[in-house]
């Protein structure tokens, strides 16, 4: 679990396969394909799309929240925010982060688990 600050709130997300449902459930993608478009971002920052970034953010910020305690849907949560500045790069990278180390745990492991 990772907080992380967009505009003025401070939202704690988490990479869980709880994040994976909500995503595919509300957007109807794939969360983990979705994060591998975001791959090149650092050589090619075209490469971002500001809406599937906050999708992201919101499964699993809603996932961090636990089973059956009140959340909002997309839209009312991106209403909530104030600002969402897209040049911060440590909201941008620690979402991704926290995503990838969540999804991919063994990713740079020999022979995958140890």
């Amino acid at each position: 679990m990772r907080i992380v600050k967009i505009g003025d709130k401070e939202i704690g997300v988490r990479a869980t396969p709880l994040a994976l449902l909500y995503y595919k459930q509300e957007f109807g993608s794939d969360l983990i394909g979705d994060l591998i478009k975001f791959q090149d971002l650092m050589t090619d920052p075209s490469k971002l799309d500001s809406v599937t970034f906050l999708q992201m953010a919101w499964a699993m910020a809603k996932a961090n929240e636990g089973v059956g305690k009140k959340f909002p849907d997309f839209y009312n949560w991106v209403a909530e925010l104030d600002s969402f500045d897209i040049t911060d790069d440590d909201v941008l990278f620690a979402i991704i982060e926290e995503a990838e180390k969540g999804f991919f745990r063994s990713a740079g492991q020999k022979g995958g688990k140890q």
